[in-house]
């Protein structure tokens, strides 16, 4: 896991965007959601793992109902820095728009809060392509997957799907029952 992508693709002499600064690991692991209006709208989804943000391209921003599999498109790791990163990414620049964070909040396994199993978990997940987690957040709780679409390594397409653990939440369409005419 490096900055490197995410270095080549900033002009940081021209972007408020943060740099690829070392910081010191805290006892919990976090996540983060940004509402990205840049070319498209879109929703930067990140999961903090060895020192970077994994990240991931949701289009359709995530879902609290497990009916819902998001398209989830692997992007570049950014820096830690990154999850407390709003403001406008000016034109002529890489992902040019404004940034807001939709939510944030820390990440566990089902079965552990340990930081170093998680990261473990998560590197492993990436690798063959399925991660299981739990976000504690203000607007998204709960167990989550990432799934990948193909088991070609070039390929960047995942989907990002809620479990049903007591957490999630189903429109009220999706809710009602379709009558059956006599």
């Amino acid at each position: 896991m490096t900055l490197k992508q995410y270095k080549a693709k900033r002009k940081f002499d021209n972007t408020p965007e943060p740099t690829a600064s070392k910081k010191k690991a805290s006892k919990s692991l976090h996540f983060c959601v940004q509402k990205h209006a840049a070319r498209s709208l879109h929703y930067d989804f990140r999961l903090e793992c060895d020192g970077v943000l994994l990240s991931w391209a949701v289009p359709k921003g995530p879902s609290m109902d497990p009916q819902d599999k998001r398209l989830a498109i692997h992007v570049e790791d950014h820096p830690l820095d990154y999850q407390y990163f709003e403001g406008t990414i000016p034109k002529g620049n890489y992902g040019a728009g404004t940034v807001e964070i939709w939510d944030a909040g820390t990440i566990t396994l089902s079965h552990s809060t340990d930081r170093k199993e998680t990261e473990k978990e998560l590197r492993e997940g990436v690798k063959k392509g399925h991660i299981a987690f739990v976000l504690h957040g203000d607007k998204l709780n709960g167990e989550f997957i990432l799934q990948k679409l193909k088991k070609d390594p070039d390929d960047k397409s995942w989907l990002l799907i809620k479990k049903a653990d007591g957490y999630e939440k189903c429109s009220e369409e999706k809710k009602k029952v379709k009558k059956k005419p006599k």
